[in-house]
């Protein structure tokens, strides 16, 4: 009996903030592909190892939790005025699906390096020592982010002694603006907060909440999240991923809420639609500052951070904080009477910093009403990004 042997393909593994993912340029994938499709995302289960009914994909490079079963295809901007396009693809750990309905603000992090190093920028605009701005186009969402990458003796400067809870060993820092990050074009009417509501009464089976009715703060910043107070569901807001994801009844509460939130916001016509759309929106409880120790065993005191926050990633409590939910915490904190600027003392705030369970971390947004909407011109937050592995993952030739 013969079998169709194992193709190569170049790819990149790197880590972005506090995930990992395998990069690839758009160039460089198989013909069938360099499109969406159902090719492409057979192409990228198999690399990642999925669906695995193990959960542990064992058989491709992702590292069985949501923070590592992640691919990016990148190619030269077709937009003007950008340097890159930047294609983020959610790999299911158990299922055969990818989702493509939200960005890795992550991973957002090593794409400007990336591009540098694999000559999506022009090299006229890249210095010999500095920082080099790379425009990117996130195509996920169609919008703009600008990273600011360091840059030494031509080269991407991927060591350093920035530090970043969640990640063990310091790197370079990377500055990541969201441009506009509100409003991913979803939802009732496409707006901020889609239902026109800074809290919402969310109504809910009875088995999750108490009365069927859970406060929210539905919003589209970064990425569509629901925030709620921890109180509200018998939490503190200074859980560690343990008490949380060794719950099965615990995870079967907050994705019910997911799942009637993104019904709240029209990102789904039924909650029976929310097992096919994973990725977004995510779902975080907030709570007022108090102290706790982190997973590394880091003292993290009240004073230290203006708020906690909790979010889940694809079913699971994330071991840190996604880029993107940052950018949405940042957003919702700016604006006064959110559930998460109310945790965070009330009052204009133009940056928090949060707690999250491998630490803290800050970022700022610019936020202003106008005529009577709010709107955030941009969210700011530091991480870093270093190249893991460079070369080419194998796949069997049949795989897609």
């Amino acid at each position: 009996m013969s079998h169709i042997p194992q193709i190569k393909i170049a790819a990149t593994y790197m880590r972005g903030g506090t995930s990992k993912g395998v990069f690839f340029k758009l160039e460089d994938l198989p013909e069938a592909a360099r499109v969406p499709g159902v090719a492409r995302d057979k192409l990228l289960l198999r690399v990642i190892g999925s669906p695995d009914p193990y959960g542990k994909q064992i058989d491709g490079m992702g590292g069985a939790t949501s923070s590592t079963s992640k691919t990016v295809i990148l190619s030269k901007s077709a937009k003007p005025e950008h340097d890159v396009d930047y294609l983020f693809g959610q790999v299911s750990i158990d299922q055969a699906f990818v989702d493509w309905s939200g960005n890795c603000g992550n991973l957002t992090a090593a794409v400007g390096s990336f591009a540098i190093s694999n000559a999506l920028v022009d090299p006229a605009r890249i210095p010999d020592n500095g920082l080099c701005t790379v425009r990117i186009w996130q195509a996920n969402i169609g919008k703009t982010i600008i990273a600011h990458v360091p840059i030494t003796n031509g080269l991407v400067q991927e060591t350093g002694d920035f530090e970043l809870d969640g990640v063990t060993f310091p790197a370079a820092e990377v500055q990541v603006e969201f441009l506009d990050p509100a409003d991913e074009g979803e939802g009732e009417g496409g707006s901020m907060f889609p239902t026109g509501n800074l809290v919402d009464v969310l109504e809910v089976p009875v088995d999750v909440v108490k009365g069927g009715t859970l406060k929210a703060t539905l919003i589209n910043a970064g990425i569509p999240t629901i925030f709620v107070n921890a109180e509200d569901l018998g939490y503190s807001g200074t859980e560690l991923q343990d008490a949380i994801n060794g719950d099965a009844q615990a995870l079967a509460r907050f994705e019910s809420i997911r799942a009637y939130g993104a019904l709240r916001m029209g990102l789904i016509k039924d909650v029976s639609e929310a097992a096919q759309r994973q990725h977004t929106p995510k779902v975080a409880f907030v709570a007022r500052p108090a102290p706790y120790v982190s997973s590394s065993g880091k003292q993290v005191a009240a004073a230290d951070v203006d708020l906690l926050v909790r979010a889940l990633s694809m079913g699971k409590l994330h071991h840190a904080m996604m880029g993107t939910a940052a950018v949405a915490i940042g957003t919702a904190a700016a604006i006064p009477g959110t559930l998460v600027n109310l945790a965070a003392g009330g009052g204009a705030l133009s940056a928090v910093r949060f707690g999250h369970p491998s630490g803290t971390l800050r970022v700022g947004a610019a936020a202003a009403q106008v005529n009577g909407d709010w709107t955030v011109t941009k969210a700011i937050m530091s991480r870093s990004a270093r190249v893991l592995m460079e070369g080419w993952v194998r796949v069997p030739g049949d795989a897609f």
